[in-house]
This record gives structure tokens, C-alpha cells and sequence, in this order.
């Protein structure tokens, strides 16, 4: 019986070395990715600046336009309860990520064709913070509907 070894193999040096880096340098690094990632999710998740109010139309109407490019400006609009919304959206963004919009809490969606605009009626709304959102639901914004003071102060 015949027994065949395998020949020994020199060692070869590693593909790649390790290069000792100073632990005042990872830990700056370790912080900046830290930072970038707050950075992130602050600008993606984060409220930025106050909600837009609506204006005032005939026939009692809320009117706002929200201007789709890279996101929705405004992102949040305030609308004063009790009275029907109209909000047009304004398609600049060519991406396929915005090309539609979904109002859920009403179980509206609205195709938005780019360089139009493009209406969404909603009926009276109850107080209350109703999102809406792009096809993917990565661009997000939200509608803050508040009492009407001025039909409370007539009321009284």
C-alpha cells in the first residue's frame, strides 16, 4: 500500500496586512460614522422647520400646492378642521419613487404625471395628523388638521 503525503508549503505572506492606526483616530472615525448616520436619519425621519397653512378659498375650500422635487415642499401643512381640502401637487422630480402619492387614512392615491399639476379633494377632516406618502413610502409628509378656532369663537 502506497501512502502519499502532501509536500509541505512555504508560507506565503498574507494578501493584505493589518497597519496599527492610533485609538484617537478609530475612535474619531467611529464618531463620524456615528454622526453621518444621525445626520440621516435626522433629515429623512425628522420634522424640518413649522407646518404651511392652507389658504382660504371660495365656497370654503382649503387650498395649499406642494411642490414634489426630491421631497414634498411643504411637508407638512396645517389645515384647520371642518372644512374640504384641495391639495395640488406639483410633479418636478422625474424619479418613479414620486410618481404617485397615497393619502392612506383615506384610501386615496393619485397618479402625479411630471411637470403638472394635479389636484386631490378631500372631504372635512377631524383633528388629528394624517400622513401621506410616495409609492414606496420613502418621501413622506403630513396633513396637521387643527380646530377651527374662528368657528369655535362664533359658536360661543
Amino acid at each position: 500500500m502506497t501512502c502519499l503525503l502532501a509536500a509541505a508549503l512555504p508560507l506565503a505572506e498574507p494578501l493584505w496586512r493589518s497597519i496599527h492606526q492610533p485609538l484617537a483616530l478609530r475612535l474619531a472615525v467611529a464618531a463620524a460614522g456615528l454622526a453621518l448616520i444621525a445626520a440621516e436619519l435626522w433629515w429623512f425621519l425628522g420634522r424640518h422647520g413649522d407646518a404651511a397653512l392652507a389658504t382660504a378659498a371660495a365656497g370654503g375650500w382649503q387650498e395649499v400646492t406642494i411642490t414634489v422635487d426630491g421631497g414634498y415642499v411643504p411637508a407638512r401643512v396645517r389645515l384647520q378642521a371642518g372644512r374640504p381640502v384641495r391639495l395640488t401637487f406639483h410633479r418636478l422630480d422625474p424619479s418613479s419613487c414620486v410618481a404617485r402619492v397615497i393619502v392612506p387614512d383615506f384610501q386615496r392615491s393619485l397618479d402625479l404625471p411630471l411637470n403638472a399639476r394635479t389636484s386631490l379633494e378631500l372631504p372635512p377632516l377631524e383633528p388629528g395628523i394624517y400622513p401621506f406618502h410616495c409609492g414606496m413610502a420613502m418621501v413622506r409628509g403630513s396633513l396637521e388638521v387643527v380646530p377651527d378656532q374662528s368657528r369655535a369663537m362664533r359658536s360661543r
